[in-house]
């Protein structure tokens, strides 16, 4: 990996200096200019603003063809490829209005393309609107896009759900590279700060085909935030209060740009109390977090390279049970503590006709969990209580992964488009604690593939590919003595393999109607929780057992999207229907084994389908007002008539919106008020219970308020408004009948100097 980096870093610095530029000058349809309009790409990691005359000026800008993004609030975006060749470049562009929302670029997907122009439909959350929802974390916040929900534990954990599907079916991206921190655990939550965050990509469905094993069931593609525009620096300050567990969450950035280099870092900082429901505290469900984000880019002729680095500790209290009632935040076992580092690099190679992408990363996940200690005097201090959190580790793993990912982008053959790729991993995990739940493990993964977009016309397009994979898995035998018996983990080595592929197609019809059709398989090879599992998970209070005669999951999913969009009406509509073969799924043996349940995993047959329907409207003359509506459903079954586990209960949203903007006071001001209604869960596997209806209510408010040059953008969200007392189908806490959080009021504000 060193001489690899070494190599790339050589490229860069060893080019010739390039004199390409883009300049122009960009205005409304009235050609007035407008100010601050976003003029950035991708594939560089760089862009500028406007100035007051609408003009702009990007330099040091490589050979070969890049596509620059021009985006600002409330217009339409324009996405535009330049082909440069040691030249100056003059663009002027009249941006037209956009009604709904802006039309972002997607970058989950192989070729790049705006939403519009996009054949498989992917949602997108930006960092402003992740703020809006006053979600304590990212895995909350996410649970605003249709089709996506998280089965939580607390208001700590959280684990994404995608169109039912959750744990390993649904891969995580960060920084550009599969985010590796043994995800494979049902009590493990997304380890990922929101600060520092750009905006977060779903794709509902497989993805097998772009991301390999473990996107059976879809990505979650989390961008980190972009660094400053050229030649500017930004001191960024972000602060939320969160009443229901007397919250804090801190974060101060600084980006910088120069000419052909650009720096980036940002420190957050947040500490939660155990969180509150209508009648009491939940004890031991208190955490805290630090989290340190850095980054350099660096750009040449024919050269782009970015590295990043994220550090993140978090401490989890897990909790047994309604106990004392206390706002403290010192720790009480058992507990996690869990350290992730994650190292990326990203190149990209110009050609004159091509591009060649090298994306490397390195993670390291190191999780301790403490159990209970012996019995000390009735009072401690701070200072013991602090002691007996740095004691001896029961459990402690560390896995350590290398992935590489490398797509080469071939020259543009009329209206097609194609890509090569090649994706892998070496994976190791290792324990040093007397508690073992995994075995020590080496996993690699390899896997090559291709795809094509075709455009037949402005309207119409289609996109396939292909894929083969292979996993190896091998782990070491072990006896480990618990009480009076000996767990024992037999010694495995195994290979599995798989070809996947995809076909879509999107056409506009009658200007109005946009129609989306995706078929794609995928596929999923067992986990090592799934093959090895032997002992007692505290976060789930199961002792699981695993079965090394599991073979791959596979998937064929249809997807069916239309979108109707006019002036002041939006319509949506889509629908899927996923087969399953050899559906992985917990099941317990009625067997009780150190006072806790045991469950081993099985395989059967499976189907899920539904899908998330809803309408935006936006009436004139009051153009001010957004009514907003959407329905989710997923019903899921297996073969032999049983449900599925962790089906999210059906859900309808329903949002009024105000928008107003006073320049001289609040910019940007919006208000609203939602009420989210929770059908009854009664399609329910064989070991959970029903989960009766309930209504939430939520509020907020905000807005930019300018004092002297500077801009601070606000917003209080009042979540839960009537203090509900509920308790969500996916909350691991149901078992124990403990109640979600009650009434949460947050408050945040964030600047930019």
């Amino acid at each position: 990996m060193k001489k690899l980096i070494n190599f790339l870093l050589f490229i860069g610095v060893s080019a010739i200096y390039a004199q390409n530029s883009l300049s122009g000058k960009i205005t409304d349809t009235d050609n007035q200019p407008l100010l601050g309009v976003e003029v950035y790409s991708e594939q560089l990691h760089k862009g500028t603003v406007t100035n007051e005359n609408g003009t702009y000026n990007i330099q040091n800008i490589p050979n070969g063809k890049v596509t620059f993004n021009f985006t600002f609030l409330g217009f339409k975006t324009v996405s535009k490829e330049f082909n440069f060749n040691n030249e100056n470049i003059s663009f002027d562009l009249h941006l037209e209005e956009s009604i709904f929302k802006i039309d972002e670029v997607i970058i989950s997907t192989p070729f790049n393309k705006l939403q519009s122009e996009n054949v498989m439909k992917v949602e997108r959350l930006s960092a402003r609107a992740l703020q809006k929802t006053g979600a304590t974390t990212l895995a909350e916040g996410i649970t605003n896009i249709a089709g996506v929900s998280q089965v939580s534990t607390g208001t700590s954990i959280g684990k994404p759900v995608i169109r039912g599907l959750s744990g390993n079916r649904v891969l995580v991206y960060t920084q550009g590279i599969r985010l590796e921190n043994q995800q494979f655990g049902g009590e493990h939550g997304l380890g990922i700060n929101d600060a520092g965050v750009a905006g977060v990509e779903v794709i509902k469905g497989p993805a097998s085909l772009l991301y390999g094993s473990d996107a059976l069931g879809g990505v979650l593609y989390i961008q980190p935030e972009k660094f400053a525009p050229e030649n500017t620096t930004k001191l960024n300050v972000n602060q939320r209060y969160f009443s229901n567990t007397l919250g804090t969450n801190t974060s101060v950035g600084l980006t910088s740009s120069l000419k052909n280099w650009q720096f980036l870092a940002r420190g957050t900082y947040a500490q939660h109390a155990d969180y509150k429901t209508p009648d009491y505290r939940v004890t031991n469900t208190r955490f805290k977090e630090k989290d340190l984000k850095l980054g350099v880019g660096f750009h040449e002729k024919n050269f782009s390279s970015e590295l990043r680095y994220n550090f993140n500790n978090s401490k989890l209290g897990l909790t047994e049970g309604i106990g004392e009632q206390t706002k403290e935040t010192h720790f009480e076992t058992p507990y996690q503590d869990i350290d992730n580092h994650i190292i990326s690099l990203h190149n990209h190679i110009f050609f004159k006709n091509s591009k060649l992408d090298i994306d490397l990363g390195y993670t390291i996940n190191n999780r301790k969990e403490f159990e209970e200690h012996e019995e000390h005097e009735e009072e401690e201090t701070e200072e013991e209580h602090e002691e007996h959190e740095e004691g001896e580790a029961a459990l402690d793993m560390k896995l350590k992964t290398f992935s590489y990912n490398t797509k080469y982008h071939l020259p543009k053959f009329g209206k097609f488009e194609v890509l090569l790729g090649a994706q892998g991993l070496h994976q190791t995990n290792t324990n040093f604690g007397e508690e073992l739940l995994i075995p020590n493990a080496t996993v690699n993964d390899f896997g090559v593939f291709t795809t094509a977009n075709f455009e037949l016309n402005d309207n119409t397009s289609f996109q396939a590919g292909i894929r083969y994979d292979n996993r190896a898995i091998t782990t070491e035998r072990h006896e480990v003595a618990h009480e009076d018996e000996i767990h024992i983990f037999e010694a495995i080595d195994k290979s599995f393999n798989s070809f996947t592929a995809s076909f879509g197609a999107k056409t506009k019809l009658f200007n109005t109607v946009t129609t989306r059709l995706n078929i794609a398989s995928g596929f999923r090879a067992p986990n090592l929780a799934e093959l090895t599992s032997n002992g007692v998970h505290h976060g789930t209070n199961r002792f699981e057992v695993g079965n090394n005669n599991l073979v791959n999951e596979k998937n064929l999913q249809f997807d069916l999207s239309l979108d109707y969009n006019t002036e002041h009406f939006e319509l949506f509509a889509n629908g899927f229907y996923n087969k399953l073969n050899d559906y992985i799924y917990l099941s317990p043996t009625g067997e009780i084994e150190d006072d806790a349940p045991v469950y081993t995993y099985l395989q059967e047959d499976a189907k899920l389908y539904g899908g998330e329907f809803g309408f935006h409207l936006h009436p004139h003359p009051l153009d001010w007002l957004h009514l907003e509506s959407s329905f989710e459903t997923v019903i899921g079954k297996q073969d032999n008539g049983n449900y599925l586990p962790l089906i999210p209960a059906n859900i309808l949203k329903n949002t009024l919106r105000t928008e107003f903007s006073n320049e001289k006071w609040l910019p940007n001001g919006y208000a609203s008020v939602s009420l989210h209604s929770y059908f009854k869960q009664d399609n329910v596997s064989e070991f959970e219970t029903a989960t009766p209806a309930y209504n939430l209510v939520n509020l907020g408010i905000g807005g930019d308020i300018i004092i002297s040059k500077y801009t601070f953008t606000t917003s209080l969200t009042i979540n839960n408004l009537l203090d509900k007392k509920y308790i969500n189908h996916l909350s691991r806490l149901k078992p124990d009948n403990i109640f979600n959080p009650g009434r949460n009021i947050v408050l945040g504000i964030n600047f930019t100097l």
